[in-house]
């Protein structure tokens, strides 16, 4: 249910952004509009894929990966 209500945010702030895109003056305003609306977006799109991830394989995955290595970790050797 939160997948479907996050989908609709996401193509109501496509829509907005598209509007905007064909109305936009070189204004300030506007151009602050127009960013505040990406980043909801992403931000939106952000919280989707969060929900469509399944714990237990992003678990897995933590386990089996390799530990990445620091420039600074050959010093402290």
């Amino acid at each position: 249910m939160k997948k479907h209500i996050l989908k609709k945010q996401i193509l109501q702030k496509e829509l907005q952004i598209k509007k905007l895109h064909l109305h936009q003056t070189s204004s300030d305003i506007c151009n602050q509009l127009y960013n505040t609306l990406i980043l909801e977006k992403a931000v939106l799109k952000k919280e989707l894929e969060e929900l469509t991830k399944n714990p237990f394989i992003e678990k897995l995955k933590k386990s089996f990966s390799k530990k990445e290595k620091l420039i600074c970790d050959y010093w402290n050797k």
